[in-house]
């Protein structure tokens, strides 16, 4: 691997968790206060509008994880100036009409959800009505902004995608609370707040995909067979978003319908802390992926190799390490985060189970990445389909009779049963003789150890601290775990070793 890449995606891989990181810290620190200001069952609402937004994801029809490749593909010379634009082209013209309909549909069926679907108890139904009507307008400026997000991404341009978005989320996240303590402490007022700032991202994000790339021989037109050379790619893709969406989210799906929009809340801040979990594994896909598609497309095997097993155990070491933390202190991060024991009673279970739901299933995202980048897409379309049928009719069955607990528990057995049976067929076709490998050394040794040194921390730390020393305590344990796990994972303990040293040389 040479000297070049390597450096990129260093520094791709810090920039993306300095972003995400901060916007995760951002995203979470004020919900604490929304719930203050709207209520639990308006924040209900917030949850059901995080559904909506992955929903939405279906609309691009497998066309933005594929300009993705394809935006990756032309920084590594396979895919000429004038193709790639006629691409983005064609797309956003696209992308556009379907965000436009979407919009005008949800904002039509807002009343029927709002009186049919929801069980509304405190909040006016006509308020819950326009909210969702204003949850559609920004859930598809959320979509157009994802197509330039992937183009970005796509180029290895993400620096500057990191610190663009992380300023737009802290003025998404800070101009809410602003708006919610100055001028209307209404769920209708946050959302229209997030559709202006949904606004002005999708501008400045446009602005710097089309500054990116060079200017090609003649203007950039819409091309059928632009999406005739990406249809096979994009049709497997939305096939596996549709599937990955009914294996996600059709548990919130069920459980809006099913349960109080108050206890929906409770289940949605629990899945939004768990969230977490997929922000901590998003960096390092992010960064990675684009360097798979380089190495697969030359047939740089030997390196291909070394990279995914960096970039799989990072995700065990961080994401891993993260997780043991939620599902060993879980209860006591709720407390330090909201200060409020019933909401801590309620959401800590939920919480403990989705973590480690959340866990297992950014385990397989470095193999599921592995398999785009070589094009492939057939497994997880068969795999997804079986997953759901059986997926769909165990929560039907268990979620009326169990509550919301069941639902996390359901999605737990599944990511064991992607775990046991689906990552060796992953391995067998794309990396032989790596499967063992993956799970002694990639996945085995870094969480165990993890497990070990939190479940150790669990029984020796002192209780009944106060928010700030309990802070302090849990963010401490954090880092030793943190530490352990590295160590205990051969690929990141020699890149650390290696950075130490280079450290230790310049301080000469």
């Amino acid at each position: 691997m040479s000297e070049v890449p390597a450096v990129s995606l260093k520094r791709n891989v810090v920039a993306n968790y300095a972003g995400q990181g901060w916007r995760a810290v951002i995203s979470l620190a004020f919900v604490p206060v929304y719930i203050r200001y709207l209520g639990i069952e308006a924040y209900g609402l917030i949850g059901i509008f995080t559904v909506l937004q992955a929903w939405m994801g279906l609309l691009d029809m497998g066309m933005k994880p594929a300009l993705t490749r394809e935006m990756a593909r032309f920084s590594g010379g396979g895919i000429d100036v004038q193709s790639i634009r006629n691409l983005l082209r064609t797309v956003e013209i696209v992308a556009l009409l379907m965000a436009a309909g979407a919009g005008i549909f949800l904002w039509s069926i807002s009343g029927w959800l709002a009186a049919h679907w929801l069980k509304v108890q405190d909040l006016d139904v006509n308020v819950a009505a326009r909210a969702i009507a204003m949850m559609g307008v920004v859930a598809a400026l959320r979509f157009l902004e994802t197509i330039y997000l992937g183009s970005v991404t796509g180029l290895q341009r993400q620096v500057l995608e990191n610190t663009v978005s992380s300023a737009m989320t802290t003025l998404r996240a800070v101009g809410a609370v602003a708006v919610l303590m100055w001028i209307s402490p209404s769920i209708t007022a946050f959302f229209a707040w997030q559709g202006l700032v949904s606004l002005v991202t999708v501008v400045i994000f446009a602005l710097i995909v089309h500054g990116v790339l060079p200017r090609p021989p003649q203007p950039a037109r819409f091309s059928r067979a632009a999406l005739q050379g990406i249809w096979r790619f994009a049709a497997g893709m939305i096939i596996i978003t549709l599937m990955s969406l009914l294996l996600t989210q059709v548990d919130k799906i069920l459980l809006s319908r099913l349960l109080p929009l108050k206890v929906f809340g409770y289940y949605a801040l629990a899945a939004s802390v768990a969230s977490v979990l997929y922000m901590l594994s998003s960096p390092i896909t992010t960064a990675f992926y684009p360097r798979f598609v380089e190495l697969a497309t030359q047939r740089d095997d030997a390196s291909l190799r070394v990279v995914y097993h960096q970039a799989a155990q990072l995700i065990a070491v961080v994401v891993g390490t993260a997780a043991m933390i939620l599902m060993m202190f879980g209860d006591r991060v709720l407390m330090a985060w909201t200060g409020d024991r019933v909401l801590v009673s309620n959401v800590a279970p939920l919480l403990t189970v989705l973590a480690l739901g959340a866990l297992l299933n950014g385990l397989m995202w470095i193999p599921y990445y592995l398999q785009l980048a070589h094009g492939w897409t057939r497994l997880m379309v068969t795999v997804n389909t079986v997953a759901v049928a059986v997926l769909i009719p165990a929560l039907l069955v268990v979620v009326p009779i169990y509550g919301a607990i069941s639902a996390a528990w359901v999605w737990v057995a599944l990511n064991v049963a992607y775990l046991v049976f689906v990552i060796g067929l992953i391995h067998r076709r794309l990396l032989s003789t790596e499967m063992a490998r993956w799970y002694r050394e990639d996945v085995a040794m870094p969480l165990l150890t993890a497990l070990a040194m939190a479940v150790l921390f669990r029984f020796i730390l002192p209780e009944q601290l106060s928010r700030g020393g309990e802070i302090l305590i849990l963010a401490a344990t954090g880092t030793v775990v943190l530490g352990v796990a590295a160590f205990a994972a051969p690929q990141v303990r020699q890149l650390l070793m290696r950075q130490l040293q280079q450290l230790r040389r310049s301080s000469l």
